[in-house]
């Protein structure tokens, strides 16, 4: 039995077909700066490394992960590791903390925590471990989770000379003091390094967040300054043009006419009527 589609139909599959790749390729973060861009940054002179830290606090800054991880209390940290050394540096030990106002210690999540964080699994058949009473529930981690992890989180395990490692880290800050950032700061420890064979260990970096918050206080501080600005002009538009329609209808409707005096005309051929002067004291028939 041949298979028959409606018209409508027809044109959906024939769009898809034609659509471009592109239109269903995972959206792209933002590219990472120089690390001495960002306001939060340490640098070691000595050892030639900086380090920074940019936190997506604002939801539509990760519109491009395929989760709302901030909308669960998951934060994003955009890691970014410049080495401008001339020897590479091994990641392999690296630790990366976030470290509270109150002193509390957060390493980065794992995909395993993300996904018991982000989801519930409540509906999930337990099974048991076999020869066991054990029960437990299988929880594989989602595949937009782990996707997420492979398109943007921090991967490298070593930061070549003269290069840029960046990627993201996710840490669970629903326990914290509200505003998080406020005091804390991203530790960063055991970074190694080889020079002439000899392996040393790089000092610790301290990234605090609070150079961050002051510039992003004042960029909201002058939107609001500008936003107040722009109310306040249109609002004193309005009132100039409310005062010129009043001036309007209260004008007279139209210009006061202009009275010509009437002219007669008189027939060719004839004179015109002379109207006696009036008496006064210089005609002699009026002398006393």
């Amino acid at each position: 039995m041949p298979l028959s589609l409606s018209p409508s139909r027809l044109s959906l599959l024939a769009a898809l077909l034609l659509a471009s790749p592109a239109a269903f390729a995972a959206k792209k973060a933002p590219p990472a700066l120089a690390a001495t861009a960002y306001p939060a940054h340490e640098t070691h002179e000595k050892e030639h490394v900086t380090i920074a830290a940019d936190p997506f606090d604002v939801r539509n800054e990760g519109d491009f992960f395929r989760n709302e991880y901030l909308g669960h209390s998951i934060l994003p940290v955009r890691l970014v590791i410049a080495n401008d050394g001339d020897a590479p540096l091994d990641l392999n030990q690296v630790r990366v903390q976030f470290i509270a106002a109150d002193g509390t210690k957060l390493p980065a999540a794992t995909p395993e925590e993300l996904n018991r964080r982000l989801f519930r699994f409540k509906d999930i058949k337990e099974k048991h471990i076999p020869g066991t009473p054990i029960a437990y529930r299988p929880t594989p981690v989602d595949k937009k989770i782990l996707d997420d992890d492979k398109d943007f989180g921090f991967s490298q395990t070593v930061v070549p000379p003269h290069t840029t490692a960046s990627g993201f880290l996710f840490y669970d800050i629903k326990d914290l003091d509200d505003p998080p950032l406020r005091g804390a700061e991203l530790y960063v420890k055991m970074i190694h390094t080889k020079t002439d064979a000899k392996d040393s260990e790089l000092f610790g970096f301290s990234v605090p967040f609070d150079k961050y918050l002051a510039i992003a206080d004042a960029k909201k501080n002058a939107e609001k300054a500008a936003a107040r600005a722009k109310a306040e002009a249109e609002a004193d538009a309005a009132e100039a043009k409310a005062e010129k329609d009043a001036a309007k209808e209260t004008a007279p409707s139209s210009a006061p006419s202009t009275t010509t005096p009437s002219t007669t005309t008189i027939p060719s051929g004839t004179t015109a009527p002379v109207t006696p002067a009036a008496p006064n004291s210089t005609t002699p028939g009026n002398r006393p």
